[in-house]
This record gives structure tokens, C-alpha cells and sequence, in this order.
């Protein structure tokens, strides 16, 4: 008799379950993105001339002065036994003349197999007035951003060398007293390494093959304040090669290609879940007669949370696309350089760089020239925009200058 009853009461409470038209409604957030955005980006702007002429690359390019903001474990290879390199972008130059990105590096070989490099990154975001009202005093800001960086690179054999490079970050972002905001800092890793061949002789030149990888940026995440939002550092991984053609004792070309992907997750497509009971009927939620069962302000639709670790996110990079694979192919950049050396004392440089348009459309021609000049190299760079939004970099005069100390100090050929 009671197993009856129960069996009468089961049946009962699920005809009652059916009878309510429980409605499940997800309405995707429309101002929602799937563009990667992490905190401290001006560390992905390229600092140096050279660079910049070539597409923002230069993992896998020939060794020079600035080789520490992309591969520090190129120094090893270095036929100069230290070098100091100098460099200055201007950034929105079309609105204003103080935000600019400046570089201060310097690098030791230290003997056949080691070499270290130090530097300095600085990002002005120029100044900034505030005034109360007429009577006030104005209140002036200088909002910046600054990197210090130390890399250690050691050659593991005659063509292959690998680095790590430590560096403490300081975004200082604060524009009103008032609140609790504060300057944030954090610290993060490089680890790179670099192959360069023997040059092997062809039937009308001699050759020389270039490979090269790094991760950077990886370190924890920070915020500005207390209750804040964590930031993701920029952590990114770069694939490079190349081959020079030395025609003669005085014509070289070099050829190089890059891809890059950040090591950061892809932002879920999100929106609001409602689970109501439809009282009427009618297929549409009315707060006034509706039940509410459950409510998800911020429900992921599809994709993977992105409220993670940034261990855990770096893994999670590589296949958290909403889009599949698709989309996770347009998470990759690439770019394409291309250079002339004359007696090495002159070279010509041009490069171009494609990132997808859905994941921030930065799409460019770079061409530039480089002089040396006994122990002094200078190096000139101009962008062009090939992309529907606007550089901050478009039509920018970059300027980079080294300073070679004991040149040809070592003999890699």
C-alpha cells in the first residue's frame, strides 16, 4: 500500500512539472567581443627601428642591440662584445607630440659560450590637466608605464643558444586622487632560443639558415586596486625563420617570417540565462506574472571561462575559441621582412604584418634603412596602414641608434 502511494505521488508531482511551461531564454550580450585584450599592451609595440621595418618581428632575425625585447639568446651570438642601443617611437603623433615609447638597452658577451643584456622600457602616456572649476589650480598627470629587464642567454652548442629574461613591471595608470586606485606591478619571464647555421656555400651564393622562438610575458596576473579586474599580462608566443643569401663579400639578403599568437584565453560569448515559469503562455517573459526560477546575468553561451590562472590560460589558449578552430587560426599573426645589406654599413628594410580583422584588424607595410658607421648604427623605420582602422603608428618616423663597443670582438664564420 505505500509502495503505491509513493509511486502515485512520483507520477503526480511530475504531471504538476510538466503542467508549469518552464521556458529556458538566453539572450546574447550584443556589445559583446571576442578580441584578446590584456593589460600593459604598449610591451607588444616594437621598440626599435629595425624592427619595425620588418613587420614587428624579430625572433629569428639577425643579432643587433635590441635582440633583448625579442630574443635575448641571440646576444650569444653577437660579434660585438657589448653594445649600448637607443631607441624613441612616437605614439599618436597625428593628436599629440608626449605619448611616445622609449628604449634604453645594453648587452655584454661575456666570452664564447654567455652573454647578458639589461634594459629599460618607459611608456608616457604624455600629460594629462585637471581642472575643478575656474577658480582652482590645475592638477597635472603623467600617467606611465615602465619595464625592467635583466636575460641571461647561453649557447648549448655551436649553433644553438637558448635565454631567460626576468623583468619587473610598474603601470602606473592613476589620474584621480579620490579613489583607491594605486600603481600595479608584477613581474615576468622570456624564455627564448635561437638556431643559426654554419654559412654553407650554393652553387652561385652562400647561405645561412635562422630559426628562432620565444614566450614571453609570462607572469601572474595584476590589478589596481583591491576590488578590482585581474589583468592578464600579454603573454605571447613567437615562431620565426630565415635565410641570407650572401651574393659576395659586399651584397646580402635576408629573408624572414613570423607568427605570433597570445597565450591568453579568448573571451566566451556571453549574455543573460533566464529560467521562468510562463504563466500565460505566451512565449515571452513578463516580470509581472512570470515566475523566475533561476537568473545568470552572465551565462557563457559558448566558449570557456576565462577566469583562470595565467598557467592554466596559456593552455587554455590554444583551443578556447568560441569558433572552433577557425577562430583559433585567426588568433595567429604573421608577418613577412625582407632586408638588403651593403657592405654591411648600409641596409634597406621593408616588412608587413596581417592580424585578422575580427581579432583588431592591425594590418601594415613597414619600410625602413639602417647605416653604420664605425661603432654607430642608425636605423629609420615608416608605417604604413593597409588596414580599415587606423594605426596609432600610421605615418610615424621611428628612430633607433646603437652604439657597437668592440666591434668584430668575435668570429662566428
Amino acid at each position: 500500500m505505500k509502495k503505491s502511494f509513493l509511486i502515485l505521488s512520483a507520477f503526480f508531482f511530475a504531471t504538476q512539472i510538466q503542467a508549469q511551461n518552464i521556458v529556458e531564454e538566453i539572450t546574447p550580450d550584443p556589445y559583446d567581443s571576442r578580441v584578446i585584450t590584456t593589460g600593459v599592451p604598449f610591451l607588444l609595440i616594437a621598440p626599435d627601428a629595425r624592427s619595425a621595418s620588418l613587420g614587428d618581428m624579430g625572433v629569428a632575425t639577425s643579432v643587433d642591440g635590441f635582440s633583448q625585447q625579442w630574443n635575448a639568446s641571440k646576444y650569444a651570438f653577437s660579434e660585438t662584445k657589448q653594445g649600448v642601443a637607443i631607441s624613441y617611437t612616437p605614439y599618436l603623433s597625428k593628436l599629440v607630440n608626449d605619448i611616445f615609447l622609449g628604449n634604453l638597452t645594453y648587452f655584454n658577451r661575456l666570452n664564447e659560450r654567455s652573454a647578458f643584456g639589461a634594459s629599460f622600457k618607459y611608456f608616457s602616456l604624455g600629460e594629462i590637466e585637471f581642472v575643478e572649476d575656474e577658480f582652482s589650480e590645475e592638477l597635472i598627470k603623467k600617467p606611465n608605464e615602465f619595464t625592467l629587464d635583466v636575460s641571461y642567454a647561453l649557447r648549448l652548442s655551436d649553433q644553438f643558444a637558448m635565454a631567460v629574461n626576468m623583468r619587473y613591471l610598474n603601470s602606473d595608470l592613476k589620474i584621480d586622487d579620490t579613489q583607491d586606485a594605486k600603481a600595479a606591478s608584477t613581474f615576468g619571464v622570456d624564455i627564448s632560443g635561437y638556431y643559426q647555421s654554419e654559412e654553407e656555400a650554393y652553387n652561385s651564393f652562400n647561405g645561412r639558415t635562422r630559426l628562432g622562438f620565444a614566450i614571453q610575458n609570462i607572469g601572474p596576473k595584476f590589478k589596481y586596486d583591491a576590488g578590482g579586474q585581474e589583468n592578464f599580462q600579454p603573454t605571447t608566443l613567437r615562431l620565426g625563420g630565415g635565410f641570407d643569401f650572401i651574393l659576395d663579400d659586399f651584397n646580402k639578403i635576408s629573408l624572414t617570417g613570423e607568427v605570433t599568437k597570445l597565450l591568453v584565453p579568448t573571451p566566451p560569448i556571453r549574455g543573460e540565462r533566464r529560467v521562468y515559469e510562463d504563466v500565460d503562455d505566451n512565449g515571452e517573459y513578463d516580470p509581472s506574472i512570470d515566475n523566475v526560477i533561476s537568473y545568470e546575468p552572465d551565462y557563457i553561451i559558448e566558449g570557456k571561462d576565462d577566469d583562470v590562472s595565467f598557467l592554466k590560460g596559456m593552455f587554455q589558449s590554444f583551443g578556447d575559441a568560441p569558433g572552433g578552430f577557425s577562430e583559433e587560426m585567426q588568433e595567429w599573426t604573421w608577418a613577412l621582412g625582407a632586408e638588403y645589406y651593403y657592405q654591411d654599413s648600409f641596409a634597406f628594410r621593408a616588412g608587413y604584418f596581417h592580424e585578422s580583422p575580427d581579432k583588431g584588424a592591425r594590418q601594415f607595410f613597414a619600410i625602413g634603412a639602417g647605416f653604420k658607421y664605425n661603432v654607430i648604427g642608425i636605423d629609420l623605420s615608416y608605417l604604413f596602414s593597409a588596414s580599415k582602422v587606423p594605426s596609432p603608428l600610421e605615418n610615424t618616423l621611428r628612430f633607433s641608434l646603437t652604439f657597437n663597443i668592440d666591434r668584430e670582438a668575435y668570429s662566428e664564420y
